[in-house]
């Protein structure tokens, strides 16, 4: 039943939906109403209205605002409310016209062009290249010369004409998407193009598509008044937008109050759908957007307040400790995905990461560069680096990215530019942090490749990422983060995504590159043979909390939380010839399924009803040891005995 209820919970917690997203934001949502506004009294003008658009009232001519004609007549005494609303049928049919035909051809082109490639590119791409050398309202202006006050047809030309845009941007956009593996895996399952396109393709773009069409819809309303305004377009008496604001300004020395009806719904109308059309945008990249740290003392305090004491680190920063982080909480779409995190780097100490994956070690670690992805931000704590608390001082993040703090990644090809060479991307990092010649920096850029082993640094300088193989971008991207001369490196994974071989060479460079720079290093992994061959002390995470914390010696020697001595049991490197790997049973829970008390209970031996009642506090059951585990003295006892 629990189970059912934090599946719910789940549910009902799930990340807003784009529409969501936008009406959250104010002009998103105030642009969003004003055209669901228009929309709806155009369309109902027969019932708002009280005079017909055509009806004349010969005795308020040029009348103000009045109970009968809430917004005065024009020259004729024809009721200007009416006039508004029935002219506003036109301008949305136009809209829609118009928007109909840029969708149709630019979607199903832009998708077809960049997907398909070959000699559909090259026929796209070269017909919209025509249609964008042809001037646009010429264009319109011929047609109308051929179907007088035809403006169904001036509008299907100006979406035609339109469309090249939308072209170019899906086109680009696809090519980047058709490369991604799960359309390779959908391929390989043998869906059809169309059926890849449509479900697979098509819903990375509907973001871009709708913004792109918020903003097109924009042009084509002033178009369209322009077109009204020339009497080009619906021919009087008939009501247009574009005629309103011609009638008032044959009428501005007499009337000027009728510019406002004819002028400002207009302007209103145009800048809403651009302020639409930017909401949309923000809240699409809203998701996956890197944030910078939360800077707002009373939204952590109003967090502190909410959540459950979870007995974190009461102590403060450690003066003496290069990097200390205190209580470190930090949440991703309104969902926790860390908390209470406590640690220190001392000068010169590599301190190991380790926990399974989704456990919010990479999470932690860009936490402290303030690179926190998916919108997330940093509702807790401090992160004081060589005495400067980053999370209070965007500012500060700024100076000790690459030349305090350098990172480097499990992917290597992350860190490097491919439209750039080696020496390139080097020599701008060099010379953003020490400000030297170009000789210099690629002086510098040599020395560099040379201190991560990478044999012909200037041949190596002058090739593209993409020539280079796993181990060897791995150097480079290590070269990179020393550019600045930091004085402690973040090391994600960097092992991962490389062959056995590769991995010791990049651990011994590591090694080598310490002892020579006194750097600190912050090593995130999974392997315990990267822990016991690098590391000083190691902290143990899971589901984003600190559940161990010891000197890496201590910790293989004697775990005092279940968590850590299932993964040391684990661990490949001491399973023998023959033998079945222990493994933990279950997995690492979502964070929206965290239980209250130990989430490490459902996976535990030793767990009791005391283990699940209430949160569990972060204990020292023995000197220099953290713990957070209501059993750590059977530990410590069974320990003992062994």
């Amino acid at each position: 039943m629990s189970q059912q209820k934090r599946a719910a919970a789940g549910k009902a917690t799930t990340e807003p939906g784009l529409v969501r997203r936008v009406l959250r934001r104010p002009a998103g949502a105030i642009s969003a109403s004003w055209l669901v506004l228009l929309t709806l009294a155009t369309l109902g003008a027969s019932l708002i209205a009280a005079h017909g658009p055509l009806d004349q009232d010969l005795g308020h001519v040029l009348a103000g605002p009045s109970t009968d004609h809430l917004l005065g007549t024009d020259n004729l005494g024809r009721d200007l409310l009416s006039r508004l609303l029935f002219g506003g049928r036109s301008t949305l049919l136009a809209v829609g016209e118009a928007l109909s035909v840029y969708l149709l051809i630019g979607v199903t082109l832009g998708l077809a062009s960049g997907f398909l490639g070959g000699f559909v590119d090259w026929l796209t791409t070269r017909t919209a290249d025509l249609l964008f050398a042809l001037p646009g309202i010429i264009i319109v202006l011929v047609v109308l010369s051929v179907f007088p006050g035809n403006l169904h047809a001036a509008m299907i030309t100006f979406g035609i004409l339109g469309s090249p845009g939308l072209i170019r941007v899906l086109r680009s956009q696809t090519l980047s998407v058709r490369e991604e593996l799960y359309v390779a895996a959908a391929k390989v399952a043998g869906l059809t193009s169309a059926q890849i396109l449509r479900r697979h393709i098509l819903p990375r773009m509907t973001s871009m598509v709708i913004v792109q069409a918020a903003l097109f819809a924009a042009i084509v309303v002033i178009i369209q008044a322009g077109l009204g305004f020339l009497g080009l377009g619906a021919q009087p008496p008939h009501p247009s937008w574009g005629g309103l604001v011609a009638d008032a300004s044959q009428a501005i020395d007499r009337a000027p109050w009728m510019l406002v009806p004819a002028g400002v719904p207009l302007v209103i109308t145009v800048m809403a759908l651009g302020l639409l059309g930017d909401a949309i945008r923000d809240a699409a990249t809203q998701r996956w957007s890197f944030s910078t740290m939360a800077g707002h003392a009373a939204a952590r305090s109003a967090r502190a307040n909410t959540e459950p004491s979870t007995g974190e680190d009461a102590s403060p920063p450690d003066p003496g400790a290069l990097l200390s982080v205190r209580n470190l909480s930090i949440e991703i779409a309104g969902t926790p995905v860390v908390q209470g995190v406590s640690f220190d780097v001392q000068p010169g100490e590599t301190l190991g990461v380790v926990g399974e994956s989704g456990c919010g070690k990479s999470v932690t670690s860009l936490g402290v560069l303030g690179l926190i992805p998916g919108g997330g931000r940093i509702t807790g704590g401090r992160v004081v680096f060589d005495g400067v608390d980053l999370a209070g001082s965007p500012a500060a993040l700024a100076r000790v990215r690459g030349s305090g703090i350098a990172y480097v990644s499990q992917e290597p090809m992350v860190a490097l530019d491919p439209t750039y060479t080696v020496g390139q991307q080097l020599a701008e990092a060099v010379r953003r942090h020490h400000r030297c010649s170009g000789r210099a920096a690629r002086d510098r850029v040599r020395e560099l490749l040379t201190m991560v082993n990478i044999p012909d640094p200037a041949v190596v300088a002058r090739r593209y990422p993409h020539q280079l193989s796993g181990g060897m971008a791995q150097r480079v991207a290590i070269a990179l983060a020393l550019a600045g001369d930091p004085q402690l490196l973040i090391a994600d994974e960097p092992t991962t995504a490389l062959d056995v071989t590769v991995q010791a060479e990049i651990l011994a460079l590591l090694r080598k590159l310490q002892a020579e720079t006194d750097m600190a290093v912050l090593i995130v992994t999974h392997d315990w043979g990267v822990v016991a061959d690098l590391c000083h002390r190691s902290v143990v995470m899971y589901a984003g909390q600190v559940v161990e914390q010891a000197d890496v010696e201590a910790m293989f020697t004697r775990p005092f939380h279940p968590y850590t001595a299932g993964l040391l049991a684990a661990n490949p490197h001491l399973a023998g010839d023959g033998e079945a790997l222990p493994t933990i049973p279950g997995t690492v829970p979502a964070p929206r399924d965290w239980p209250s008390g130990c989430r490490f209970a459902a996976r535990c031996a030793l767990a009791t009803g005391a283990c699940t009642s209430e949160p569990v506090a972060l204990t020292r059951p023995a000197p220099g040891r953290v713990t957070r585990c209501i059993h750590s003295q059977q530990l410590l006892a069974e320990g003992a005995r062994t």
